[in-house]
């Protein structure tokens, strides 16, 4: 039994049918509401810009106070324009336009541009008018660019519905831009350069349209080969735009510049937006956790839009560089070094082959000096030999202009190696009108060509920073441990002190929260008395640790709190007493509770503190810290940040981003620390972070690191306070597992099963799977017949095993048998279409398990998460000769419908909603 909506996944559908923001960029019908002749107005500019652009549509001015705009008929509103409108371009008073969009509403035009400003930026009069006419959208289904932008510009269809001075050249670069000013200043830099564009868009303040819509539409235009953002914020939907950028970076390299990495910045970006900016190291977080390429110049983001758009991504930080001169080959590699490069160093071999090829005063090393005297063949036999040599990543080549040197002949030289597999090639070639024509041959051969080598260097390493966080995304993870979790115990642990209206967890509630998510801690006792401290300590056994036990405060040490080392009986109770003459006097008797008592931790060579935490972020959510820990956390400041949810392969790369990373691995000949138990610790401490919502602020300080293992000394937990509703809990950025559909299956002849949302680590087991299909399963799956190396490609199985689950969710049914290893015998995905409230299913059973209840089970439970997920209808195609499951379908409320002599089937089903 198999169904499929195509003969690929879900989002390979998208780039077949009509995309919901084309009409924005390719309308037939446009109406410039407020168009005028009033010289140098915005609404006579972007009339004329559309009447003089070749879109091949008809523009109709609506202006109620005159006959003609611009020698064009105009008419009073939207109604009394002859024709179905595809788009609508507002350029009135803000004041009017709530107004004008409930026409369009009316009219059932499908989008509108919003020009006009005053309305966030000028405060709340002005966002009361947003919420007035997003209203108006939404009950037209209509969507909306703007307000506050500079319009929409289409090179490629010819559509310039904006009030710049002038029309992009056509090119693959979809730029898109919060700043108006900006885009216009960009536009007249690329005509001088001749850089082509396959859309200039300015979102405004992204009432409607945002930087996930907009990322979608590109990423599934096959005009559009990379995509470049001016960011001053995020906007109001930061999942849907992490969401839209992690489907598309691996496809189509994604771009950006934000503004706001000061605080004066963040602060001067609000004012202009009328949003707030979040942390830029969040920023950088979550940039890195989808695959976006961060830059911090304008200049080099074209750069990098070229570079990433003709070359492949390096697979590591090591470039070789081939030059005619010792100075700049420096000049590069101090470059390499400086932004996390590396040189690459020569082998045996490769030594010994340009040993036979140059001349004997060549550097011997990298950067690969060929002399000033290099003629076209020598530096084209050096590329060759450099470009053989496994231990590099990347390779480039710098030429000088001297007396000797011809740059045109070298560049025709080198193009044959334009395109290495797996590694990019970079030229400088370094001069003016000399180097010019050779410059140009490089480029026609999709070589990228820069002034100078360091900023070619530079540029390897944003694309190796690219490369690394991609394969971070979407590289296998090992599987985690099983049951050390119980919910149930965590949730009962934050419910009980919530009841008792308490926002701050103690260090037992703290730490029995922890142990529930199989972290391990410290035994830890509470004592209200000195003589309970006494018995606590007798039955763990001296020398122990005495710390302050209170609700109320947080920071024990700040109150003198602490008493480590504490040896004997008499000891405990002067630690007892002195903790509690501390507290009274620096914070006031009622913060003391008693103490707790705990075994002293034994750490020896090689243990390291370290810090583990999590805080929520304005626009992102929950966010991890992982670090150096101790009481000097917040002076060394080595940490790095990353969202939740994590896998063993993010937590290896958040772990990879500090300096003490390298020491825990092992430094001079100390024992390493258990770093896959560490990647597991942090892959449940994020787990703890998203299951339990009502947690505000969560850190682990220290978390001790041994070569023995992991141990948990101190937590702090705050929650939400009581004011706060479930529903406006702050939610993860990224979407978590969804728990909610894992459920058990129990078969006719009692065999179990588990039915749950798929798992990156899931990728192994759906190749074994694939192996177990047969011919008939899979043309009935695929609609045709496909190979099954084809079908288990690890390019192909991530975009199944690495779900987005707020598009896709694919379900698994799996066997555990008895003393046996895991297997996958069935496979259930729902994917989101183009319009958002659509899914499309795709079933499949393995031939084995088929005629056996499972194809049934599956597709109920498919069509109960699309109906929980707020779907709409629910589609699929089949072939006509696929019985089972056409019956199946029918039986479970799908219409199927097949045209006699048709090739497919098609199956639906309203959902309502």
């Amino acid at each position: 039994m198999a169904v499929d909506g195509r003969p690929d996944s879900s989002h390979d559908l998208l780039r077949q049918e009509r995309q919901p923001l084309d009409v924005f960029f390719s309308p037939q019908i446009v109406a410039v509401v407020g168009a005028t002749e009033v010289a140098g107005s915005v609404g006579r500019t972007i009339l004329w810009n559309l009447i003089g652009s070749p879109f091949g549509g008809t523009v109709f001015p609506v202006n109620p106070k005159r006959a003609s705009v611009l020698g064009i008929k105009a008419y009073p509103t939207l109604a009394d324009v002859p024709a179905k409108i595809d788009l609508a371009v507002i350029v009135t008073p803000a004041t009017a336009v709530p107004g004008i969009v409930g026409q369009c509403a009316d009219l059932g035009i499908p989008a509108a541009v919003i020009i006009s400003a005053g309305f966030r930026e000028v405060g709340a009069a002005g966002a009361d008018l947003e919420r007035r006419a997003l209203a108006e959208a939404r009950r037209g289904h209509m969507r909306l660019i703007g307000p506050n932008c500079l319009g929409v510009m289409s090179p490629t269809s010819g559509l310039n519905a904006t009030f710049a001075a002038g029309m992009a050249r056509p090119g693959d670069v979809a730029f898109l831009s919060q700043s108006g000013a900006l885009l216009t200043a960009i536009l007249d830099w690329s005509l001088k350069v001749q850089l082509g564009f396959s859309a200039f868009v300015s979102l405004g303040t992204m009432l409607d349209v945002s930087w996930g819509d907009l990322i979608d539409h590109f990423g599934n235009d096959p005009r559009t080969r990379s995509i470049v953002l001016y960011m001053e914020s995020i906007g109001d939907d930061a999942r849907g735009f992490l969401s839209a950028a992690r489907e598309v970076a691996l496809s189509k390299p994604i771009i950006v510049i934000k503004a706001g990495r000061t605080a004066a910045a963040a602060r001067a970006a609000a004012s202009h937006t009328g949003a707030l900016t979040g942390s830029d190291e969040v920023l950088d977080a979550a940039f890195r956790r989808v695959g976006i390429l961060r830059v911090t110049q304008i200049g080099d983001v074209f750069d990098m839009a070229e570079v990433l758009g003709k070359q492949p991504r390096p697979r590591g930080p090591r470039l070789c560089v081939v030059t005619n001169a010792g100075g700049p080959g420096v000049l590069a590699t101090d470059a390499l070094i400086t932004h996390g490069g590396e040189l690459a160093p020569l082998s045996e071999a490769t030594r010994a082959k340009l040993d036979a090829l140059l001349p004997a005063a060549w550097s011997h090393g990298n950067p690969i000096d060929v002399l000033g005297d290099a003629d076209p063949a020598r530096y084209a036999g050096a590329l060759e030999i450099a470009a053989g040599d496994p231990d590099n990543d990347g390779l480039l080549v710098v030429l000088t202009p001297q007396d000797m040197t011809d740059p045109t002949l070298t560049a025709q030289a080198l193009t044959r190696y334009a395109k290495i597999e797996g590694k990019p090639v970079l030229a400088s070639w370094m001069g003016g009108a000399q180097v010019a024509a050779g410059v140009d041959v490089l480029n026609r051969a999709n070589i990228p060509t820069f002034e100078f080598p360091d900023s070619a260097a530079r540029a390897f390493c944003d694309m190796w920073r690219s490369s690394y966080a991609l394969r971070a995304l979407y590289e296998t993870p090992t599987a985690g441990q099983e049951g050390k979790t119980d919910v149930t115990v965590a949730s009962a642990v934050i419910e009980e002190a919530r009841a008792a209206g308490r926002t701050l967890l103690d260090e037992v509630e703290s730490k029995r929260l922890l142990a529930a998510y199989g972290i391990p801690t410290t035994d830890t006792r509470a004592a209200a008395t000195a003589a309970e401290a006494r018995a606590a300590a007798t039955a763990i056994g001296f020398p122990v640790a005495v710390k302050l036990y209170s609700r109320t405060l947080t920071h024990k040490t700040d109150v003198g709190g602490v008493k480590l080392g504490v040896a004997d009986e008499g000891a405990v109770e002067r630690a007892f007493d002195a903790i509690r003459a501390a507290v009274t006097e620096r914070a006031g008797a009622q913060h003391f509770l008693g103490v707790t008592v705990q075994p002293m931790a034994r750490g020896g060579a090689g243990a390291f503190e370290l810090i583990l935490g999590a805080s929520l972020d304005a626009q992102f959510g929950p966010v991890l810290l992982f670090g150096a820990g101790g009481q000097l956390v917040e002076i060394f400041r080595d940490r790095a940040l990353a969202l939740p949810p994590l896998n063993r392969t993010l937590a290896r790369r958040l772990m990879e981003q500090t300096k003490i990373h390298r020491a825990l691995a092992g430094v001079r000949g100390q024992k390493p620390v258990p770093l896959g138990a560490l990647e597991e610790l942090l892959v449940r401490f994020s787990d703890l972070v998203v299951e339990q919502p009502w947690i505000k602020e969560l850190d682990i300080n220290p978390l001790l690191a041994s070569p023995d293992g992991l141990l948990a000394l101190d937590a702090r937990v705050v929650l939400h306070d009581a004011s706060m509703r479930r529903e406006d809990l702050p939610r993860a950025a990224i979407r978590p597992y969804p728990t909610q559909y894992v459920g058990a299956h129990l078969l006719a002849d009692g065999t179990s099963l588990v039915v749950r949302p798929i798992r990156p680590e899931d990728e192994g087991l759906l190749v074994a799977f694939h192996r177990s299909l047969g011919e008939s399963s899979v043309r009935q799956r695929y609609l045709a017949p496909l190979r099954l190396d084809h079908r288990t490609t690890h390019e192909r199985l991530i975009r199944v095993c690495f779900s987005d689950y707020d598009r896709d969710i694919a379900l698994v049914v799996e066997h555990r048998p008895a003393g046996g290893t895991a297997e996958i015998v069935a496979v259930g995905r729902l994917g989101r279409r183009a319009r958002h409230d659509d899914a499309e299913f795709a079933l499949l059973v393995r031939d084995d398990w088929q005629g056996r209840g499972l194809g049934t089970e599956v597709l109920r439970r498919i069509v109960d998460v699309a109906r929980r997920e707020g779907m709409r209808r629910v589609i699929a195609t089949m072939l006509p000769d696929n019985g089972a499951m056409i019956h199946v379908a029918t039986k479970l409320g799908f219409t199927v419908r097949c045209e006699p002599g048709a090739a497919e089937a098609a199956a639906e089903i309203d959902l309502g909603g």
